[in-house]
């Protein structure tokens, strides 16, 4: 979700550069058919992690049959890559993690997991699966397994099966990514039915279930152009990264301040940022480290800045080559997207895992 043929991209899950081509293609598949053009007011009903979905039978009943499993949907001739047979691997640049390895347990597939973001309590691993890399969004809105899914860490230290987060009404439309998750509350980016282009979303977790599905509204991703981001563990700052004029160039890191419930206008993190993309910023609980994507040497490469004395420092390389979208957990694991490339051509997207030491 963070690179195609050596350019920055979020799929349809970006604003304000050349992802808007297919942002273009999935918004009108989405409205034909559908009632209105603009974005409606946030629905709210109940959803769950549940592989479920409503159906009529022949007799106009209406049944619930499980959903498809995401392995299903794995075209035949994609064989999984395993790290022996990886032509550019992850490179670990700080002695104070190990060497990155693939997230042991039920995560990975033959397919893309992609957009890691692991709770504080490193409990819970969200992230962004498609079943072949080669299809574009607009078909993969219809293969009925893309999206965000879960996983819970077992007793052994590996990661369980991964659930569907499903995040729509049955029998809607709606490809959802970039997760974000703040205690109960979860952010996330949608291209879905009765909404124009992509849009922000939320929705709260409650009695084991996602309820409440709301629509932010068009300040931050229209006006303010926000991509993925950041929400500091108080609330009172959020950091996205764009590509809005007055930056450094190419996507920066930016930052917003929320003023009695308002999020004010973005000052861009100057010495964060390079006339290289950076983006896809992380947060550490305490705020004392902000993580960030910068193409370094042609290719994604995970940097660290540190707060000091309320300031942030020139960040310095962590992990390089195909590696991105960090999170990590209290402990300090890293969990990052490492994007397989074989002959030029990306063919496969895992997450990596670098323990802290």
């Amino acid at each position: 979700m963070f690179l195609k043929d050596g350019v920055f991209l979020d799929a349809v899950f970006m604003t304000g550069f050349s992802g808007a081509i297919v942002i273009l293609l999935v918004a009108a598949l989405l409205l034909c058919g559908c009632a209105g053009s603009g974005a409606k007011e946030g629905t709210n009903f109940t959803s769950n992690i549940t592989l479920n979905h409503t159906n009529d039978d022949s007799s106009g009943n209406s049944t619930t049959e499980p959903l498809p499993a995401r392995e299903s949907k794995i075209p035949l001739d994609i064989a999984k890559v395993m790290p022996s047979e990886d032509v550019y691997p992850p490179i670990m640049h700080s002695d104070e993690w190990e060497a990155p390895v693939p997230a042991p347990g039920m995560v990975n597939t033959a397919g893309a997991e992609d957009s890691a973001f692991a709770t504080p309590d490193g409990s819970t691993l969200y992230f962004f699966f498609t079943p072949d890399v080669r299809v574009p969004p607009e078909k993969q809105l219809l293969d009925g397994v893309t999206g965000i899914y879960a996983s819970k860490k077992l007793a052994d230290g590996s990661w369980g099966t991964a659930e569907r987060v499903v995040l729509q009404e049955p029998g809607k439309l709606a490809l959802d990514g970039c997760g974000f998750v703040q205690g109960n509350m979860m952010w996330f980016c949608s291209a879905r039915e009765g909404y124009s282009g992509v849009n922000l979303f939320t929705a709260q977790f409650s009695n084991g279930e996602w309820r409440n599905i709301r629509y932010v509204g068009d300040k931050l991703m229209k006006e303010y152009q926000m991509g993925e981001m950041h929400i500091t563990s108080g609330g009172s700052e959020m950091y996205f990264h764009s590509a809005r004029s007055g930056g450094k160039g190419m996507l920066d890191i930016w930052a917003s301040r929320n003023v009695n419930g308002e999020w004010g206008e973005p000052e861009n993190v100057g010495i964060v940022n390079s006339p290289e993309n950076e983006g896809w910023p992380f947060l550490s609980q305490d705020r004392g480290e902000l993580w960030l994507t910068r193409t370094v040497n042609g290719t994604p490469a995970v940097l660290r800045s540190r707060n000091v004395n309320g300031s942030w420092t020139e960040p310095e390389l962590i992990i390089s080559q195909f590696a991105g979208e960090a999170s990590l957990d209290d402990e300090g694991n890293i969990y990052f997207t490492h994007h397989f490339y074989r002959n030029g051509t990306m063919i496969e997207a895992d997450i990596y895992v670098a323990g802290k030491k």
